[in-house]
């Protein structure tokens, strides 16, 4: 069995929820699931110690930091991505407290988590008001197939981008892959979508779409990793 949480705490728990069951049945049928699937809320440092894999939402990132810290979550959570190298995926707000370094945060900064090398920019995109979906490429959805996969309906609210990447650990694994970009009114595109070992972060939130490729996606990384432990 492999149990995957989502943390619970603030945002669209519930919804990365609903796909991840859509997800495993999706699996399931297509006869590539080997290994049951518990799908979980995570509050707790005791309820993470039972995962397998975990998803941080999207939701308000200074929100999330300080409610985890209070929840004695934050070095529970590092030592999940940093120590233990378990797969994690982070949403919007998610995304930003897996990045080392984080730029227009509110004052006095914010707890990160960290374990992607890179420095992301808070709200990019502007506010509520400036939220939008587009439709956006995601060739490695469809690696190993012949058929081109249709776009993604991505979905940015108050969404982050990558500023820049900062040093690369040399150990194996830790490069920085880019898996999607948006096009930049400014120099070159935005990054949308990077993984770097065992996490994976996307500026938009697939939780809020009927898509549920994204997700089977990642729930097959998950179980790949699982099997290989």
């Amino acid at each position: 069995m492999v149990t995957v949480g989502v943390l619970a705490l603030q945002g669209g728990f519930a919804e990365h929820l609903g796909l991840l069951k859509r997800a495993a049945d999706h699996l399931s049928i297509g006869h590539e699931q080997q290994l049951a699937v518990r799908l979980t809320e995570v509050r707790t440092p005791e309820q993470l110690a039972t995962c397998d894999a975990l998803i941080l939402p999207g939701g308000e990132s200074t929100t999330l930091s300080l409610v985890a810290a209070q929840s004695g979550l934050l070095e529970p959570l590092r030592e999940f991505v940093k120590v233990a190298k378990k797969p994690v995926w982070g949403t919007c707000a998610g995304l930003i407290l897996l990045c080392e370094e984080a730029s227009a945060t509110k004052r006095g900064g914010q707890e990160l988590i960290g374990g992607l090398d890179v420095k992301v920019h808070r709200n990019h995109f502007g506010r509520q008001l400036q939220s939008f979906v587009q439709d956006v490429d995601l060739p490695f959805l469809g690696q190993g197939e012949t058929e081109k996969q249709a776009p993604f309906p991505a979905v940015f609210i108050r969404a982050p981008v990558v500023d820049r990447m900062l040093h690369q650990a040399g150990a194996p694994g830790r490069a920085i892959e880019i898996l999607a970009r948006y096009p930049s009114n400014g120099e070159g595109d935005d990054i949308v979508a990077l993984r770097q070992g065992n996490v994976f972060g996307t500026s938009f939130h697939p939780e809020l779409t009927d898509d549920v490729r994204i997700h089977v996606w990642w729930l097959n990384q998950v179980i790949k990793a699982r099997r290989e432990d």
